[in-house]
Formats: C-alpha cells, sequence, structure tokens
C-alpha cells in the first residue's frame, strides 16, 4: 500500500509544508562542496498518559544556509491533532500534537535537508550579506541560562586580554582555545548538558558536554560584544573525516548534538565547535591527549568548519512552547511531551519513548 493511500484510509491527520525561502542569514562559504540529502524520520509515544497530552518536536532550520537547505516536513498524529508553530524571538520551527483524554498518544515527523561541509576562509574577508543589525542585536544579548555580565565578563576579559581590540575572529579564538583547554568533556553529565553558564562560571564547573561547552564559547563571546549562538541538532551520518565519535548513522536517537557559530564584520557567521574537539579528546579510540595529531587536527578545523553530518534545528533558548502549562525549555532540540501531571522527561525511556532515524537519500 502506498504511502498516501495508508494516510487516506486511516483517517490519520497530516501536513506537509514546502521548504522556506532563503533568508539573508548567509553564512559559512562552502566551495565546491557536494550536496547530500538526508531524510530523518522521528516518532513519538507517550506511554501511560493522564488527562490530555501534548508533544513538541523540533525540525530543520526554517532558514537557507550556505551549507544546509530544508527541503520539507511531513507529520502525523493517529486520534490527534498538529499543527506547525514558529517561536516568535528565534524562529524556530516545531511541529505539535495534542491528544484528548483516553486517546493514545503517537506523532511521526519526517523531515527531509540537503547538507554540505561549512568552511570559512578566515584568511579571506569575505561577507557578500551582512547580518541585520536586529538579529545581531538579539544574538549579543543576555538570557536566563547565559548571563553576558558579572563573572561571565570577568572571565572573558582574561581570556581575551591579548587579543586585538578590534579583532573580533581573535577574540573568538582565543576564547576557543581557552575552553578547548581548560574544560572536559564529562560522560556522566545527562543528555547534552543543561547549557547553564551561570552555574558553570560561577563554581568554575568546567566539565559538560556539548550544550554547555558551546553554549559557554557563546556567553562569553557575547559578553565581548561579539554576537555568537548555539545551533542545536543532530548527526544524521558517519564522519568521513576518520572520526568514530563524531558521526552516527541509522539509529540517531541518541546523537542530538549542540554547535556554535559566531558573527564576524569581515566574514559573517563563522561556525566553530570546541566541545567536539573534547570529545575526540575523550572517546575516540578509547581517548587521545590534547597533542595527538588526530587532536590536533579537530581543534584546528573546528574553528572555522563543520562537517555537514549534522542536521540544524534552531538557535533558540529559553523557548515557550506552544500551549505548554510548564516553564519554557532552555533548547529545543530534544522531543518534548507533557500530559495533565506536567512535563514527561525528554530522556525518560520507560514513559516518553522515541526513536528517530536518519538515511543518505542518493540523488
Amino acid at each position: 500500500m502506498e504511502r498516501r493511500d495508508f494516510l487516506r484510509l486511516t483517517g490519520i491527520a497530516s501536513a506537509t509544508l514546502a521548504a522556506p525561502a532563503a533568508s539573508r542569514a548567509l553564512a559559512a562559504e562552502s566551495p565546491d562542496a557536494a550536496w547530500r540529502t538526508f531524510e530523518v524520520t522521528t516518532r513519538v509515544e507517550v506511554l501511560d498518559p493522564k488527562g490530555s497530552t501534548r508533544v513538541w518536536l523540533p525540525v530543520p532550520l526554517l532558514e537557507e544556509r550556505t551549507f544546509l537547505k530544508p527541503l520539507g516536513n511531513s507529520f502525523e498524529a493517529l486520534g490527534g491533532n498538529t499543527r506547525f508553530a514558529v517561536d516568535p524571538q528565534y524562529t524556530a520551527g516545531m511541529v505539535c500534537g495534542e491528544w484528548p483524554e483516553g486517546a493514545k498518544p503517537v506523532l511521526e515527523l519526517k523531515s527531509r535537508f540537503a547538507t554540505r561541509d561549512a568552511r570559512v576562509d578566515l584568511a579571506r574577508p569575505f561577507n557578500p550579506i551582512p547580518e541585520s543589525p536586529v538579529v545581531l542585536a538579539r544574538y549579543t544579548q543576555s538570557t536566563p541560562h547565559m548571563p553576558t555580565g558579572g563573572a561571565v565578563r570577568e572571565l572573558s576579559d582574561r581570556i581575551v586580554k591579548d587579543a586585538h581590540a578590534d579583532g573580533d575572529v581573535e577574540k573568538a579564538r582565543a576564547i576557543y582555545e581557552w575552553i578547548v583547554e581548560n574544560t572536559w568533556r564529562d560522560p556522566k553529565t545527562k543528555g547534552c548538558g543543561a547549557g547553564d553558564i551561570d552555574f558553570m562560571v560561577e563554581n568554575k564547573a568546567w566539565g559538560g558536554k556539548c550544550a554547555d561547552l558551546n553554549a559557554l564559547f557563546t556567553t562569553l563571546a557575547r559578553s565581548q560584544g561579539i554576537p555568537a549562538r548555539d545551533v542545536y541538532g543532530i548527526r544524521v551520518a558517519d564522519s568521513k573525516l576518520g572520526y568514530k565519535s563524531l558521526g552516527k548513522s541509522g539509529d540517531i536517537s541518541k546523537a542530538q548534538h549542540c554547535r556554535a557559530e559566531f558573527y564576524s564584520k569581515a566574514h559573517g557567521w563563522v561556525p566553530v565547535d570546541p566541545a567536539d574537539v573534547r570529545k575526540v579528546i575523550l572517546e575516540e579510540q578509547g581517548g587521545k591527549p590534547i597533542d595527538d595529531p588526530m587532536t590536533v587536527a579537530a581543534r584546528k578545523r573546528l574553528f572555522g568548519s563543520w562537517e555537514m553530518n549534522w542536521l540544524g534545528y534552531n538557535y533558540a533558548n529559553d523557548v515557550a512552547l506552544p500551549g505548554s502549562s510548564g516553564k519554557p525549555v532552555n533548547f529545543l532540540m530534544y522531543p518534548q511531551s507533557e500530559t495533565a501531571e506536567g512535563r514527561r522527561d525528554s530522556l525518560d525511556p520507560e514513559h516518553f519513548t522515541y526513536k528517530i532515524t536518519s538515511q543518505e537519500i542518493a540523488a
């Protein structure tokens, strides 16, 4: 039976969105990089629901970037209602599902997109479409979990003290190198971490995972007046660069990964990922010292480029989920759910199950 017949005969609610038009926010150069097309499927089931149930799923970036093209989403919910929503502050797209009491909450989302490796040549100024001042102001501001004053500003001042006063790339590089040198990936951290930079800096707690370490980069850069943002997403394919720890294919349910980028007047948005350098040090082939050639290569590459075996969802922090009675989430990278008993733990497989799979589609 063809999929369209299945949808028609079973009465499942469905919707399909076309890819949005390209935005002004063009970023990294990707000269000669080949495009790859993927489909990611997310299937969520809420077990033992009480009262009405809601689910929220992130979708690929709504804006076209030089390294990512959204190609549309389709979603369906048996016995429930679905709609598409956009966070008004960060333009984060999400699929929202809602079921009445007594229904079995199941939601499936399919997203197609194309990626190609991202790279900025920092030796050659190139910024053909400057970013909007409104957007840049948004990504220099403090947030509840990423304060830019006080101890954070004092720390960033110490880190960049030898950098050129007007050198945004120099300052960003100093912050990147400081994070690589002074933080560590903590395997005991739940999920991707909390991204609570106020706690990290006040307690000098430099261990964590990507949502901690890359958010630390973002916050320190913002405190120096450099626009910076986290990009929340998920790995969708194995690395072609020889890094076993920096890729995932097939079942990617636990492959969520946050990256970061900063804005340079001369170069536009510049991709970085100090957290993945620390991941290489901890996990690659049983662990690599910081001076191992594999670590050195990752450290050099991840300031200014990304291997795009990864899907970016959004840049959103402290997201108010539409229709939710709970608090905003620190970031929207995992499926979220809520019943009459409150918000479900998105990392609790016993009561809130989901499976995310990825497949590459031949051109």
